[in-house]
């Protein structure tokens, strides 16, 4: 490493890997740090994308993909399968390998990349990020950089070193915790999503197969109820009844956000990017596009920013401007989705079910959906409309 950068990026996920690149491809000196020894390591992730948004974002290598899904279904509370149909097709990765090849495309574009790099701290000066305390093979440094980019997770330390809101209230962050089982009798092409307060509260189960015979089994619950039952017992409970005979290959555990994005993610010289910015879906809790996106958006303002000699908050709110534009509302909207599916009981669940499985295929589609639901039972505009005034 040398001690001046122009930018530095702080975590090598998606988000991370891709503000370096975008970065780099601008023309600005990048450093990106990963406090792994590995990128990629350890998967905390379904490991599920949409096709259409990935191939938007990345030429793909096909090596990156475990599986493509051709097929969802989910299961009501009292366990009738409603085959759903959303009109695009999804890839499950291998994390590991994905995210290993996001930091190589980065390295190609002139980014210099360093694992084993713990970011321990922010150097401010009036106020204003202009690097990063680092800690590597036993050894501390001083890295000076007109940009620092926060790509460090729901853990995100970079943000609150800057003095960003990054709080996340106990009700909005999901407790995860997810088994790769092998030994499965399962379609290799079919993703499996599980709902109802008895098997997921606040949350839902999924299963995402990586191949034949094997799969990511996993479940999210609202922080709520994570205090009276851990996550781990409710996957354990389902495994045992639903896969009695399964080999556990890998257990990995931790949180997600899916409350509303930050409002606030960018200061004088800083931006925060992916998970470190609450950039993950509310409803579905995925990210992996969404890190991609907002990656892009912020490397690509760090190096414009470098060119016009201008890094203040005022002229990187062009980041937090173009993410808005480009996901704001969808992502609102996912928030409110979520507030009330979520709220439901069971009977609520097998009810919709019901309306669902009376549409063909084709129009099963996640508005059809919700309009149909609503149009069935009237009472559940009610409860709508409370969220929305909100």
């Amino acid at each position: 490493m040398k001690n001046e950068y122009d930018v530095v990026v702080a975590g090598a996920g998606p988000a991370g890997s891709w503000a370096a690149r975008h970065a780099a491809l601008g023309g600005a000196r990048v450093l990106l740090l990963e406090k792994d020894r590995e990128i990629g390591l350890p998967v905390r992730c379904a490991e599920g994308a949409p096709v259409d948004q990935l191939h938007a974002l990345v030429d793909v290598d096909p090596g990156w993909i475990a599986r493509e899904i051709r097929r969802g279904i989910i299961v009501a509370p009292d366990g009738r399968e409603v085959e759903a149909w959303s009109g695009e097709k999804g890839y499950i990765l291998h994390r590991k390998l994905f995210d290993a090849g996001l930091a190589q495309r980065a390295s190609e574009a002139g980014a210099e990349v360093v694992t084993k790099a713990y970011v321990s701290g922010l150097i401010h000066n009036n106020g204003k990020a202009e690097g990063v305390r680092v800690r590597q093979l036993g050894e501390d440094k001083e890295i000076r950089a007109r940009v620092v980019i926060g790509a460090d997770g729901i853990e995100s330390r970079v943000g609150r070193w800057a003095g960003l809101d990054t709080h996340t209230p106990v009700a909005e962050m999901e407790s995860c915790v997810q088994m790769t089982l092998g030994n499965l009798d399962i379609d290799p092409e079919t993703i499996k999503i599980w709902v109802g307060r008895s098997i997921a509260p606040g949350g839902y189960l999924w299963l995402f197969p990586k191949g034949p015979g094997w799969a990511n089994v996993g479940l999210g619950i609202a922080g709520q109820y994570a205090a009276k039952k851990k996550a781990i017992d409710y996957l354990k409970a389902f495994v045992e009844r639903m896969f009695p005979g399964a080999a556990v290959l890998s257990i990995v555990a931790g949180g997600v956000p899916t409350g509303p994005q930050l409002r606030t993610i960018v200061a004088d010289g800083l931006m925060l990017t992916g998970d470190a910015a609450h950039h993950t879906d509310p409803l579905s809790g995925g990210g992996i596009t969404n890190a991609m996106l907002g990656g892009k958006l912020a490397g690509e303002t760090a190096s414009d920013a470098i060119r016009h000699g201008d890094v203040s908050v005022r002229f990187l709110k062009r980041y937090q401007n173009a993410w808005d534009r480009a996901r704001k509302k969808d992502l609102q909207l996912a928030y409110k989705i979520k507030k009330i599916v979520y709220d439901f009981d069971e009977e609520d669940l097998n009810r919709i079910a019901d309306v669902v499985l009376a549409l063909p295929l084709e129009k099963r589609t996640n508005f059809a959906i919700f309009k149909a639901a609503l149009k069935k039972h009237p009472a559940l505009v009610f409860q709508m409309a409370k969220v929305w005034v909100k």
